[in-house]
């Protein structure tokens, strides 16, 4: 809880799919401690713009990948995911991660909901909240360090061991997931395991293939490519735009330009790109600079990447993390995409 002894409460009981109203700037600044956050996560100045809308509930938040650390799952407690609240960077150098807000219940309330007290004065001031986005420097004339909810995400977070299988029933009570798709995703991550085991690799896979064919499914995911470590990937330039159409290669054509390590150029190919293999989608975005997560620091690319509409990771497949509703963006090369005309044919 922040210093500040808010008294509304702090947990919802939020499901997918809910409306709710997000409360007012001086209601959100009253939940927050001297550093700008509520139970160490940070409430962005972005998030500012949202104040007084009404929107729908995307996912319960109740837990989170690691980016960080690389410690797998991570639970978070009292907090959701709204439809159309992504942060756009603009108090943050103009990084365009793209990424989704994390929004504490204590932050929201049902619409029509108004019965609750007036709120405590506010400690803060929206400038306070600007003033935390960025980390203190020694030397003034240093890059800075930015502070976001992404950078904080390990201190707002406990561990989550994957085989908790709590999670899993909180990801179906609380509307992330519907049961039988749980426990395909579930049969799929036993699968995984069996053929990560190294006995029968080959015929596992294989099998999976010929029954996907059949089903008309996608095959086995892999990320990892056939170049070695330390060799050059290759490279292409689409100079793809925003609106344009395109076409994501198949994983047999990605996995000829990355490395056994998955990389092309640095950009990782993960394993839950897979899933678009084959499909249409519109550009959003090139993407050029983007803040690292376990620095602090801004990135700026060398090659840019592209981002496309719609297309983010829905951790179906991925080792300790299955189910985590972040739906982080994924970032494309150029190389692994063809232009089209339109979404059909």
């Amino acid at each position: 809880m922040s210093k500040s002894g808010f008294s509304w409460p702090q947990k919802l009981g939020l499901r997918a799919g809910e409306w709710v109203v997000v409360r007012s700037a001086d209601e959100i600044l009253s939940t927050l401690d001297e550093k700008a956050r509520l139970d160490n996560l940070p409430f962005q100045p972005e998030m500012f713009a949202f104040c007084g809308q009404r929107l729908r509930v995307f996912k319960a938040a109740h837990k989170t990948c690691d980016n960080i650390h690389k410690t797998g799952g991570r639970r978070m407690r009292n907090a959701v995911h709204l439809e159309n609240a992504r942060c756009n960077g603009a108090e943050h150098g103009g990084c365009m991660a793209d990424c989704i807000f994390f929004w504490k219940e204590a932050w929201l309330k049902r619409p029509g909901d108004n019965t609750l007290a007036p709120p405590p004065p506010a400690s803060l001031t929206r400038a306070d909240v600007q003033h935390h986005t960025k980390a203190p420097v020694a030397d003034i004339s240093s890059p800075p360090i930015y502070i976001c909810q992404t950078t904080a995400l390990h201190e707002a977070t406990t561990l989550l061991h994957w085989w908790d299988v709590r999670q899993y029933l909180r990801d179906v009570v609380s509307g992330n997931h519907g049961a039988w798709h749980m426990t395909k995703l579930l049969l799929f991550a036993g699968y995984r395991h069996l053929v990560n085991a190294g006995f029968g690799y080959r015929l596992l896979i294989s099998g999976f293939n010929h029954f996907q064919r059949w089903r008309g499914g996608k095959p086995y995911p892999l990320g990892s490519g056939v170049i070695p470590e330390g060799h050059p990937t290759p490279t292409a330039s689409l100079n793809l735009q925003p609106g344009e159409w395109v076409e994501i290669k198949s994983m047999a054509e990605i996995l000829q330009t990355i490395t056994h390590g998955g990389l092309n150029r640095g950009m990782r190919y993960d394993m839950e790109m897979s899933k678009y293999c084959g499909e249409r989608h519109r550009v959003q975005m090139r993407v050029d600079k983007l803040i690292n997560e376990q620095t602090g620091e801004m990135m700026q690319m060398k090659n840019p990447c592209i981002q496309l509409e719609d297309v983010y990771c829905r951790a179906e497949c991925t080792s300790k993390r299955i189910g985590c509703p972040r739906a982080s963006n994924t970032y494309w090369r150029e190389i692994w995409l063809r232009r089209v005309d339109g979404p059909g044919g």
